[in-house]
């Protein structure tokens, strides 16, 4: 059994993932990390080819993790918005939404300039992971096995957090 965390750009996924899997063990998988591997830096995909091309990357990863086991994979934050990668993570894993407050994505994001969907709008930052937010909250929700507030918690502290609640069950 996979354990997979979705959730906002900056909640902490990949920081997290990395943590869950010293903490077990397991193998650790970034779907962003692998795409960059095999297809150069996702703001040029975004540039070059659009989103709905790197969407389809995404899926293929998706197809390839969910068929080993017992890996820790960190999804990238659009990931879960197709019902096709819910499907195929569903299969093989248990999801968690590391949810974050708009005030603790702002505050990771701000300094970040390498989100290709924070850069490729005309509105401001705050509007545009305001947006985001609004629109991918309920899908995170909807398709989380587990809800993890991420808010003044030290990234050890998810970490062991999770693995506490997704070996209870």
């Amino acid at each position: 059994m996979n354990l997979v965390l979705c959730g906002m750009m900056g909640a902490g996924k990949t920081t997290i993932g990395i943590k869950i899997a010293e903490l077990t063990g397991r193998r650790w998988y970034d779907t962003d990390g692998v795409i960059v591997d095999k297809h150069g830096k996702i703001s040029d995909i975004f540039e070059y080819y659009g989103e709905a091309h790197f969407r389809k990357l995404e899926t293929e990863v998706i197809k390839e993790l969910s068929k080993m086991d017992n890996l820790i994979i960190s999804t990238g934050g659009g990931l879960v918005l197709k019902s096709e990668n819910n499907v195929l993570l569903k299969e093989n894993g248990k999801i968690v939404f590391l949810r974050a407050s708009f005030e603790t994505l702002s505050k990771r994001l701000i300094v970040d300039g390498t989100r290709p969907l924070l850069q490729s709008s005309t509105e401001n930052i705050g509007d545009r992971l305001a947006r985001l937010m609004k629109e991918r909250t309920p899908v995170y929700e909807h398709v989380a096995d587990y809800i993890v507030d991420v808010d003044n918690k030290t990234p050890e502290e998810i970490a062991k957090e999770i693995v506490m609640i997704t070996d209870e069950k």
